[in-house]
């Protein structure tokens, strides 16, 4: 083969087109055939070629190493077979890193990825000389090597960066050789202004950004290098000759491409990654001594001394660039704010900033939340672009406006005096009447960013309502549509003003609903249906108002979502339908048509097409909004006597709204849209929770085959479906064998397959639900249809959760889960499970399974967790213990089951009264009001998170430690995760009681066999005796509030629970369980 390819080398006779034929042809055999890939690296590294040819091989070798370089195990233990052969690979170790230097661009970036592999499998193991060939090249004065060696260093940082810090040791070593040379290597090109040394300059800075967010030791270098970038450490008169060439040519350059083009200029990027890092050390809160753990005081002390202020004179002179007009990259200002914003908190660079802030506020702060030339070009020309660019919340991160937000905002509540100078100069905007209107929208967006902390101010908040009386109402007749928009948003931002007189909230609601239906400008009307929704969520007389106008309302808010595809639409009309649930029902099935339509709209567009990602949201915000719309009339058809409506037309919605629904199910389904599967099947259990039709049981069918071709990805999201047939329509799963035989498969593929413990715990819990559900329903019975039979369902669904016991289980929950499936079949019919496990054998074992299942459920009992599942194994320890004809196995563990029931009855009782306490909880849960001003600072105090401090300290207590306890914890009393899949047992109207079926059973046995009794409870020590009698009386206890809550729900009176007895006299009998 590598003969092949030099003499193809010497022909150069359609060289390319042969590669293609021929790495095809290898596709899945070449790689592991001797000298295949090295060839590979051969042909992109000969300068002979040409480049589609080099491309052709380098994206070939790059799927090669990505693929085969790893020399991992395979599934069953044995070495993959199809690696590449040693030989290639310590070829390719010895030239990539050349390779890579010498390379094209084009080349070079499938190279970098190759090594980043290579790395990851191979150092410091098997390629320590990586780190030898990266000291060598940038020890070395030919600058053509530089940048390519910068790359792999890169790969070589990048490959730790989520790395447990035990694991960073390699990465730490080889980083103490190499940040001398790079800081040296740094303050030489400093010298050079050039776009090639700058873009090594760039590096540089990444490779300082990766190290920084992987070992936080070493960034004391890294902002010895960061502060030279901006402004070298050298004295000031060689400092200012240095940054002005470096600006000259910096200007020069700008000043020659369109603005649209100038943040790519190498000299803006460089100068946006040392800004990354100064502006992370400060986010990080590494320069703020008071706010992070012991570890990094000293280096936080270290960077708040000796860089914060120099680097925010710097900085300073960034703004004041920009004040003066001349451009400053985006990124550039956006990451400059965001480091001044962090200085605002601490004493030291606050005593610089000082004289500065309302000079940034006014002439930075200001223009920048002002509308632009660049928002009236996008309005006019594409308005629904202007609306998606002002919901990005990615757009937020990256945006100069939002960074500018910020700072006015933390000026503004942290320090004295900013706040009520800032309110004077937007108070001198609006009430000039010569004033320029983006002015006035600037200093509107300025009081909105600001509105928390005025209306906690108690100088502010009683005058914010005549502000916006005097100064915000009368926008809404502007003829300018971002006014009339910023409007609505300052009407948002103080949703929650107290209005004084109730004329100012009407006009704000009607001039809000207004802008929301009649408006012209599609950004207007969004703004106002944001807007509207607060206003009604946080104003209580609000609701009242709006009442009458909520179908135009909601067909404008459709209207908009159709329009606009904008997700935060959605959730305004999700919250818009809780709020009106009563009104929205007469049209909700209107609204779901529109909404259906919307839907299959928003889907055409894939996945890969420009603004799939954002569309892909808003349909599953659609689809939520649907679910939403379900969840309210179907809780206005269980309370239809207090409803505008009569039942039957109720009944006749939820039919009509089912149809509209099922639609877009099938849609979905059939179409294997799978992003949406999770919101279509939470849709279709909305449907199935109060009753199931005979359309949704033929959606079942539909379900199966998805499951069938889509694999288990979706199996624990189909979960709530399939036990809504199972629990909601027992009658009709029991009528056909084809539906059980469905379930049944989908959890027998579930447990016999590669789905994960998660999806194997559901489909064990899955098989428990059917056998409880249809306890005393028959399907113990052989069962068939057309003359053919169908298993017994009790023994099949055992022997599948059982059968994966005999395999590797990693969790206690997949364990106890499969036990209880076992445990549900002694629930249901005790003799039916003994002989089922009698006669079941597993492969390497020819015994019958009762002795094993016996012992490892007694083994395992402290693993049942939560309610349900406590309750499960002590009614089928009731069950064992009741038996007369027991198997020898339950006689021998006989002196340990009362002391497992005991266990079990102990977290039941803290698991009941933690469920109480959350009810209580939710109760009396209350949203106090909040009236404390904010705490402004002093300028010599520093923002210190104390809260936060001690959340530190008690993490770093608890890492050293001994984590065992043997007292029990509250997780172990709240619900596990399967609990919300309840059966009739989990039924409170349920007569089916632990405690006094455990008691009766007792009882019964202390008279009909005593000997039994006597080896039950013989080995039970004083403490177990006392604990005994407690749950005796707890039954009781139980029994009685029972019997009064069925009085007390029947019309009857509610009496106080009786005297029970204090002690438990086995021999007699159980008042009213006789």
């Amino acid at each position: 083969m590598s003969i092949t390819f030099r003499t193809y080398f010497g022909k150069g006779q359609h060289l390319e087109a042969w590669l293609l034929i021929w790495f095809s042809c290898f596709d899945w055999q070449g790689h592991s055939q001797v000298n295949f890939v090295s060839t590979l690296l051969q042909v992109t590294m000969s300068e002979q070629l040409d480049l589609p040819v080099r491309q052709a091989g380098v994206i070939y070798l790059k799927n090669m190493v990505t693929q085969y370089w790893n020399e991992g195990e395979g599934t069953s233990g044995e070495a993959l077979p199809t690696t590449i052969p040693e030989e290639d690979r310590q070829f390719i170790r010895d030239n990539i890193v050349e390779a890579i230097i010498h390379s094209p661009e084009r080349i070079r970036v499938q190279l970098t990825t190759c090594i980043h592999h290579m790395i990851k499998h191979d150092y410091p193991g098997k390629w320590t000389a990586i780190v030898d060939k990266i000291g060598f090249y940038l020890q070395s004065d030919n600058s053509a090597g530089w940048l390519g060696i910068l790359l792999c260093l890169y790969q070589l940082v990048k490959n730790y960066e989520y790395k447990k810090p035990d694991e960073r040791s390699p990465l730490v070593a080889a980083m103490q050789i190499f940040m001398p040379m790079l800081k040296d290597r740094f303050i030489q090109l400093l010298q050079d202004p050039s776009s090639q040394s700058v873009l090594i300059q760039k590096q540089i800075f990444k490779i300082l950004y990766a190290l920084f967010q992987v070992l936080v030791h070493h960034s004391c270098t890294c902002s010895d290098v960061t502060r030279g970038v901006v402004r070298p450490g050298l004295p000031p008169e060689a400092h200012l000759e240095k940054g002005s060439e470096v600006n000259r040519v910096c200007l020069v350059e700008t000043l020659q491409v369109d603005e649209d083009e100038r943040p790519e200029l190498p000299w803006w990027k460089c100068k946006k990654w040392a800004l990354h890092i100064l502006a992370r050390l400060f986010e990080r809160q590494y320069g703020s001594p008071g706010n992070i753990s012991k570890e990094y005081t000293e280096f936080a002390e270290l960077f708040l001394k000796g860089y914060a202020v120099s680097a925010q004179q710097v900085l300073l002179k960034v703004l004041y660039q920009y004040k003066e007009k001349h451009y400053v990259a985006p990124r550039v200002l956006q990451q400059t704010l965001n480091y001044i914003n962090q200085g605002v908190a601490h004493a030291l660079t606050w005593k610089n900033l000082k004289p500065h802030i309302q000079g940034i506020i006014q002439d930075v702060v200001f223009p920048l939340m002002c509308y632009t030339d660049t928002d009236e070009e996008l309005w006019q020309e594409d308005p629904y672009e202007y609306i998606r660019m002002k919901f990005d919340v990615f757009e937020d991160f990256i945006s100069p406006t939002t960074a500018a937000q910020t700072l006015l905002f933390t000026a503004c509540s942290k320090r004295k005096e900013v706040l009520q100078k800032t309110m004077g100069f937007c108070y001198q905007i609006l009430t000039d009447p010569a004033a320029d209107p983006r002015k006035k929208d600037g200093a509107l967006h300025m009081i909105g960013s600001l509105a928390e902390v005025l209306l906690k101010k108690k100088i502010y908040k009683d005058q914010m309502e005549f502000m916006l009386q005097n100064h915000v109402f009368p926008l809404f007749s502007s003829e300018l549509g971002y006014m009339r928009a910023r409007a609505c948003w300052v009407l948002h931002y103080f949703c929650e003003v107290k209005f004084k007189i109730d004329q100012n909230l009407q006009t704000a609601l009607e001039l809000t609903r207004r802008c929301l239906i009649n408006d012209n400008e599609m950004p207007v009307k969004v703004e106002a249906a944001i807007a509207l929704q607060v206003l009604i969520s946080n104003q209580e007389k609000a609701k009242e108002y709006i009442t009458p106008f909520i179908r135009p309302v909601m067909q404008a808010l459709l209207h908009i979502v159709r329009e606009t595809e904008n997700d935060d639409l959605t959730n305004v009309i999700q919250k818009m339908i809780c709020e009106y649930s009563e009104e929205v029902t007469p049209i909700a099935v209107e609204m779901t048509q529109h909404l259906a339509m919307t839907f299959n709209q928003v889907i055409q567009t894939g996945p890969d097409e420009e603004g799939g990602d954002d569309k892909a949201v808003t349909a599953m915000g659609i689809l939520n909004t649907i679910d939403t719309l379900l969840s309210v009339v179907e809780d206005h058809k269980e309370v239809s006597a207090a409803s505008i409506l009569c039942e039957p037309v109720l009944f006749q919605i939820t039919q009509q709204l089912e149809g509209i629904c099922l639609q877009v199910i099938g849609t979905v389904l059939q179409q294997h849209v799978l992003e949406f599967y999770e919101e279509i099947l939470s849709l279709a259990h909305s449907l199935t929770c109060q009753q199931v039709s005979p359309q949704m049981w033929q959606l079942l069918p539909l379900v199966f085959e998805v499951f069938q071709q889509d694999g288990f990805d979706y199996f624990t999201d189909m979960m709530p479906l399939l036990h809504n047939y199972i629990t909601v329509d027992t009658d009709t799963l029991l009528s056909d064998t084809k539906y059980l035989e469905m379930i049944y498969s989908m959890c027998k593929k579930v447990l016999t397959g590669d789905a994960g413990e998660d999806a194997e715990c559901h489909a064990a819990k899955l098989l428990e639900v059917v056998i409880l559900q249809c306890k005393g329903r028959g399907i113990d019975q052989v069962i068939g249809v057309n003359d053919v039979p169908f298993l017994q369902v009790v023994p099949l669904f055992v022997a599948a959760a059982l059968e994966r016991l005999t395999r590797e289980v990693k969790t206690s929950e997949l364990r106890t889960m499969c036990l209880q499936v076992a445990i549900a079949g002694l629930y249901y019919s005790p003799p039916l499970l003994l002989n089922t496990l009698e006669n079941l054998r597993f492969p390497n074992n020819t015994e019958p399974i009762t002795n094993h299942f016996i012992t490892q459920w007694l083994n395992d009992v402290d693993c049942f967790l939560g309610l349900h599942d406590r309750k499960m194994c002590v009614l089928g320890l009731c069950a064992l213990i009741d038996m007369e004809q027991r198997p020898q196995v339950v006689n021998q563990v006989a002196g340990q089951l009362i002391p497992a029931a005991i266990l079990l009855f102990n977290g039941l009782k803290r698991a009941y009264a933690c469920r109480a306490e959350h009810e209580n909880d939710e109760d009396d849960d209350e949203d106090g009001e909040d009236e404390e001003e904010n705490e402004e600072l002093g300028s010599d105090e520093d923002d210190i998170d104390e809260e936060g401090q001690e959340y530190l300290e008690m993490l770093a207590k608890q890492a050293g430690e001994d984590g065992d306890d043997e007292d029990w914890e509250e997780d172990d009393a709240e619900e596990t995760a399967l609990e919300g899949y309840t059966t009739a047992v989990d039924d409170e109207d349920n007569p089916v009681d632990e405690y006094q079926i455990f008691k009766v059973i007792l009882q019964n046995l202390q008279n009909r066999d005593p000997a039994w009794y006597q080896a039950l409870t013989h080995t039970l020590d004083e403490e177990q005796g006392k604990q005994l009698q407690d749950i005796a009386t707890l039954a009781d206890q139980r029994r009685a509030a029972h019997e009064s809550k069925m009085i007390e729900k029947h019309g009857g009176y509610k009496f106080t629970a009786p005297v029970v007895p204090t002690n438990f006299n086995f021999g007699g009998n159980a008042p009213g369980m006789n």
